[in-house]
């Protein structure tokens, strides 16, 4: 109870000074002081980008504040020009009215009562015009951002499928989306974030499908993250809202690809947009769902389902397979005497040493190449993979099976379609590993049995992580595992409570 009592006061106590706070910002009757105050919260003499225009027009004093470099000079001056046309009579009745309707012809044009909120415009890019007798800001959206074209995505390519993909600006993106989802009911509700950043996010669902609860949660959540910045976009955004800061496995789903984003949101899921990165958020989302790929639905159904097989393999040996041939190695009597399995040479360094040893390697060259420019990263890979793993074998320091196991281990990691799911992978097969070295084959079965359990207490957004294989939906669980035609496959996941299951 006093806890709540509290709570409550504080609620009181923030409502208040942010009332306060609006009327100590609010547009002053005189014009200077309405100047004044934002030359000086927008730091007009100590930024020069920061463009304050002292105009007269029509008899009346006028200030135009906009950013350089982020309006569009071409509108402001056709704007202008029309301005300074008006005579003093055309602004003798109603000014703002006339200004608003008549005499800014523009599309994006609306009124300010607080200073405050009409600097939030100006540093989003906008321009505010200050007008002697007004009791509001006139705030002119013409906006503009460098940007880069919607070419496709590098992590999601596909081999057939359009090639345009998100971009960093957001309003871009829903128009990405907007193209290819033509519901009258699809929503786009603009939120900012960040207490100085002031980020704009864009949370997308179609209101007749999506369930609202989850709707409500996500923005609950985006509306609680209090923090300085977004730097980091999409991932700041997820760690905030995802919960369970150590958790390896993502509980959203991150896509560039606007025809993704699209097919999520007609399965009922809602699309996190965040401007300054062209990556998506994707919730709620499941295990099954991070291993789905836009290449599977670009082929026929039964090559879908192949492809969509192979992906499985890949993503269990990326996981299983080295503490699997771990045991068989160190234990000869499970290998049955199979010449594969079994080392004939024996080193001096400890197996496990060696799996680790590779294991940390194939993760320097990642990252090696990821800082190394385009031109020069397949040089670095021959150079890695060629020359420095063949002498390591011809000295003695790995023996060729363990370079077998792990090739193929880490073609299962790479072929993960989900960047986030591959380094979690990559964990828990570390984990099973070391557990395998310490207690053999119980330690390695414990680790499954852990590892399983794990994932069955993830939920995404109350749907559970390894849904519908725990808990179990047979119709659901033939979807996951096959690539079912789209005539067949008519019903939305049920784990989501759609309002409309009907596709």
């Amino acid at each position: 109870m006093a806890n709540k009592q509290s709570n409550e006061n504080k609620e009181k106590k923030t409502n208040t000074e942010h009332a306060n706070k609006e009327e100590n910002t609010s547009v002053k009757p005189n014009y200077k002081d309405n100047v004044d105050w934002l030359r000086s919260e927008l730091g007009v003499s100590k930024s020069f980008d920061m463009l304050h225009l002292d105009l007269f027009y029509a008899g009346r004093d006028m200030s135009l504040f906009t950013i350089d470099g982020m309006t569009k000079d071409k509108i402001t001056h056709f704007l202008m020009e029309l301005l300074a046309g008006l005579e003093e009579e055309d602004l003798a009745n109603h000014p703002l009215e006339r200004l608003v309707r008549t005499y800014l012809p523009y599309i994006e044009v609306s009124t300010e009562t607080s200073l405050d909120k009409v600097a939030f415009w100006v540093l989003s890019g906008a321009s505010a015009l200050v007008v002697d007798g007004l009791d509001k800001v006139i705030i002119i959206d013409a906006r503009t951002y460098p940007v880069r074209g919607p070419k496709e995505p590098d992590v999601e390519r596909v081999v057939r499928g359009p090639r345009d993909g998100f971009v960093e600006t957001i309003v871009f993106n829903t128009a990405l989306i907007r193209r290819r989802v033509r519901d009258p009911s699809l929503r786009m509700e603009y939120m900012s974030v960040a207490r100085r950043s002031k980020t704009d996010i864009c949370v997308c669902y179609i209101e007749d499908i999506v369930n609202p609860n989850i709707v409500e949660t996500i923005k609950k959540n985006v509306s609680q993250i209090d923090t300085d910045g977004l730097p980091m976009g999409e991932k700041t955004i997820e760690e905030f809202i995802g919960g369970r800061h150590f958790n390896p496995y993502p509980t959203v789903r991150y896509t560039e690809r606007p025809d993704t984003a699209a097919v999520h949101l007609y399965e009922g899921r809602v699309i996190v947009i965040v401007d300054g990165t062209p990556v998506a958020l994707i919730a709620p989302s499941t295990y099954w769902n991070q291993l789905q790929h836009a290449e599977e639905f670009r082929h026929k159904p039964i090559t879908g389902c192949y492809l969509r097989m192979i992906r499985y393999l890949c993503v269990w040996a990326s996981i299983f397979m080295l503490p699997i041939w771990y045991l068989l190695a160190s234990h000869p009597g499970f290998a049955g005497g199979a010449a594969f399995i079994e080392i004939d040479k024996q080193l001096d360094m400890p197996l496990v040493g060696q799996i680790l040893l590779i294991e940390f390697g194939i993760d320097a060259l990642r990252m090696a190449t990821v800082h190394t420019p385009s031109a020069m990263g397949s040089a670095l890979g021959l150079v890695s993979a060629i020359v420095i793993g063949q002498i390591a074998i011809q000295a003695g320091l790995f023996a060729k099976e363990v370079i077998l196991y792990m090739s193929v281990a880490a073609i299962g990691t790479f072929a993960t379609p989900m960047y986030e799911v591959s380094l979690a992978n990559r964990l828990a097969r570390v984990g099973l590993i070391l557990l395998a070295v310490l207690f053999g084959l119980p330690g390695f079965i414990a680790g499954v049995l852990v590892f399983t359990i794990y994932l069955t207490s993830l939920k995404s957004f109350y749907m559970p992580y390894l849904w519908p294989f725990i808990p179990f939906d047979p119709s659901a669980m033939k979807d996951v595992l096959f690539r079912i035609p789209k005539p067949l496959n008519n019903r939305r996941p049920k784990a989501l409570y759609p309002k409309d299951p009907d596709k």
